[in-house]
């Protein structure tokens, strides 16, 4: 099958179709044909190279993989079949075909748009996980930085059910500051040196919830900006640089980090309800996620170019 590859760490050009064999799909494990693979913004950061979290190469394109099981592995769950339509997320994910947890798919209809699908399975339920884990309460105020991006757009839309005052989303261009705008969400420009100032305005008395997976200043500025008792959660540095913060430099506020994969090893039963919830949320019109371009999988440079630019509106889409 074809699958892509990163012998090198660089730019979008070093990624390729290498013909590789399909995998096995181990105990617990099943086999998915893809019919749309959707882009995490971590992948160009993996792909660049000098991050933490490098690894060795040959490097893979994790991502949510959108398909039919094709193959069972041993000790999959009951009522996972051959034939069922599918999303899950996998660290080998841009290939014609992907190995994934049986423990933790999407499942999804017949008629269901499969790029948009892609989303059911690890952006959407992370992004309700973030919302939960920074307790936005009724009438509050919450930041979302990198609103306009794949979990960030999401999060806008989820955090209605809140019932917040504002909801406020930062990014970085006219075009994903007009579309943040659309979503129903405050705009705010992280091009701007004095963006915290604008966020003050907007809530003057402190944010009650701030999401953030920039790291970095981006971060610090965030927490800053928290009010007592208020809660920021980091759930990634895209920037690579990871936050620290002194524990007596919280005051009254809380730092609470947010893992999807680590809370479906400790919640398994809840990371599931979290699942259901988006794919009912999605299929009530609640919740509409954006794909921002769709291209062939040959043509993947693409895609981490337009991640390298930061120009994507909600979510990147490859098709086998």
């Amino acid at each position: 099958m074809r699958a892509v590859r990163f012998h090198r760490h660089g730019g979008p050009e070093v990624l390729q179709l290498d013909e590789v064999d399909v995998p096995e799909p181990g105990p617990g494990h099943v086999l998915i044909q893809a019919e749309a693979i959707g882009a995490n913004a971590i992948d160009a950061v993996l792909r660049r190279g000098g991050s933490p979290w490098d690894r060795p190469l040959p490097g893979t394109l994790t991502g949510d993989v959108a398909g039919r099981i094709v193959a069972l592995g041993p000790d999959t769950p009951p009522g996972v079949a051959v034939g069922q339509r599918v999303s899950a997320l996998t660290v080998d994910a841009f290939a014609e075909y992907a190995v994934a947890d049986a423990g933790f798919l999407a499942t999804i209809s017949e008629d269901a748009d499969a790029g948009e699908a892609t989303m059911m399975s690890l952006t959407a339920p992370l992004a309700l996980r973030i919302l939960e884990a920074g307790h936005v309460p009724a009438g509050g105020t919450v930041l979302i930085q990198s609103a306009a991006g794949t979990i960030g757009h999401l999060a806008v839309q989820l955090a209605r059910s809140h019932d917040p005052k504002t909801i406020i989303g930062t990014a970085s261009s006219a075009q994903r500051l007009d579309f943040i705008r659309e979503l129903g969400a405050e705009p705010v420009d992280l091009t701007d040196p004095d963006w915290p100032a604008k966020v003050r305005e907007l809530a003057p008395d402190g944010v009650d919830t701030v999401l953030d997976a920039v790291g970095g200043t981006v971060f610090t500025q965030g927490l800053d900006l928290v009010k007592p008792l208020g809660t920021i959660v980091s759930y990634g540095a895209i920037t690579t640089e990871v936050p620290s913060v002194p524990v007596l430099g919280l005051g009254l506020r809380s730092l609470t980090g947010v893992s999807f994969y680590g809370w479906q090893q400790a919640r398994p039963d809840e990371a599931r309800a979290d699942i259901a919830e988006v794919i009912r949320r999605w299929q009530s019109g609640e919740l509409r996620p954006v794909v921002h371009a769709t291209h062939p999988l040959a043509d993947v440079a693409r895609i981490h170019e337009t991640l390298d630019a930061r120009a994507n509106l909600g979510r990147l889409i490859a098709v086998p």
